[in-house]
């Protein structure tokens, strides 16, 4: 809205008795549909204020003579609606109707989606534990090239480039490093101990998130978040279970104990370098395009990829059949539960969605059991529980703030 909808016309008498047009600042009412232009002659007679302009003609150029006004004769006050009241309604139905158009049609359909992204991810990282003598990097560097594959027609569409805005290059360079290599990390961890106790460590970055943005983006931390952090830290620890605390009698391992350990760091480095990239995005806010994020972390991520194959000599042709179209399926699932997940934060509420995206934890319980014939742990439980707490307790702190700021 301009200046206009906060001024009033105002007439008076000049020094040769022509009315004068000025402006003033026109009293704001509670009720904004009441706003009105006030016409304030100070004359006897009746003017029309759309018959008035700056010089004190009429019209049509003619000059009106106005008549005297005799001495203590009362002044006329004319209301005139203005045309602001109409700009004012315009945009209020515009944003009622732009605030009804984010509002899904069937209510809880936001949860729906966010559920469905949890299925499908759940049932990628199933897929990355079944398959059989291909790298964990292999898989990460396939799955980049179906992102890869599928960002570019959106980025020609919206035409955004594929560099982004030079203020902003470091961080999308930084956003694609750690994000490709969280991912590499959870896939590895998945292949060294069981799938829910890696998915449940690698479920902890948003504890993580929220200290990370305390330290580099100045966010407000509380003493809620120190206990959610020590939470989160008893979980992994349940889950790894050290030795030196206990003992050397360990059941519920997958192989032997040292892979064990490599998978537990492999997963709390993965909810680490997640939780910057979370921290990464917050930063760049809007000033990027979702694509541009997608685009680099998909193409630093195949290039961090090969890179590592070529290095480690781990590179191996998939053979035919079961292999090749897992590997498929393990890109098409990530892709999809991506667009699941990105519909879900667009109809509804961050707070919601991160609680119900506690269900990849039950979900790997639950694969685990019907398809690895594993049972899960009670030291694997309880840690699972401490970090659903923790995770859940930050979305539901969220949610409430942002609530009652609102209100």
């Amino acid at each position: 809205m301009g200046d206009f909808r906060r001024r009033s016309v105002s007439v008076s008498e000049a020094a040769g008795g022509d009315p004068v047009v000025s402006v003033v600042p026109c009293r704001e009412e509670e009720d904004e549909e009441d706003v009105e232009a006030v016409v304030l002659v100070r004359e006897a007679g009746e003017v029309e204020a759309s018959g008035v302009t700056e010089n004190g003609d009429g019209g049509d150029g003619t000059r009106r003579s106005q008549p005297s006004r005799p001495v203590g004769s009362p002044r006329r006050i004319f209301s005139l609606s203005c045309c602001c009241g109409e700009e004012e309604d315009a945009e209020r139905q515009t944003e009622e109707e732009e605030e009804a158009e984010k509002k899904p049609a069937c209510p809880g359909l936001g949860l729906l989606y966010s559920l469905l992204a949890s299925v499908f991810f759940s049932v990628a990282a199933l897929l990355v534990k079944k398959i059989e003598g291909v790298h964990a990097v292999e898989i990460s560097a396939l799955r980049c090239l179906f992102q890869m594959l599928f960002v570019i027609p959106p980025m020609i569409y919206y035409k955004t480039g594929f560099l982004g805005p030079r203020g902003m290059r470091v961080y999308l360079f930084l956003r694609g490093v750690l994000g490709s290599s969280a991912m590499i990390l959870l896939y590895y961890a998945v292949f060294q101990m069981p799938l829910a106790d890696a998915t449940v460590i690698m479920f902890s970055n948003p504890v993580f998130t929220a200290l990370l943005a305390w330290v580099f983006l100045k966010e407000r931390c509380t003493i809620w978040d120190v206990i959610f952090t020590v939470f989160t830290l008893t979980g992994v620890i349940l889950i790894a279970r050290p030795p030196f605390m206990f003992g050397k009698e360990l059941s519920g391992i997958e192989g032997e104990y040292t892979n064990h350990i490599k998978g537990t760091v492999a997963a709390f480095s993965g909810a680490i370098g997640a939780a910057c990239t979370m921290v990464i995005l917050r930063k760049m806010g809007k000033n990027v395009h979702y694509c541009l994020s997608v685009w680099y972390y998909a193409t630093l991520g195949l290039i961090e990829c090969v890179v590592a194959l070529f290095i480690m000599d781990e590179w191996t042709m998939p053979s035919c059949g079961w292999d090749r179209w897992t590997l498929i399926s393990i890109g098409l699932l990530g892709i999809v539960g991506q667009i699941f997940l990105t519909k879900a934060l667009q109809i509804e509420k961050a707070g919601p969605v991160a609680l119900m995206r506690t269900m990849d934890v039950v979900l790997a319980f639950v694969l685990q059991f019907l398809f690895l014939n594993r049972k899960p742990t009670w030291w694997s439980v309880g840690g699972a529980l401490c970090v659903i707490s923790s995770t859940s307790g930050v979305a539901l702190r969220k949610w409430y703030n942002s609530t009652r700021q609102k209100t």
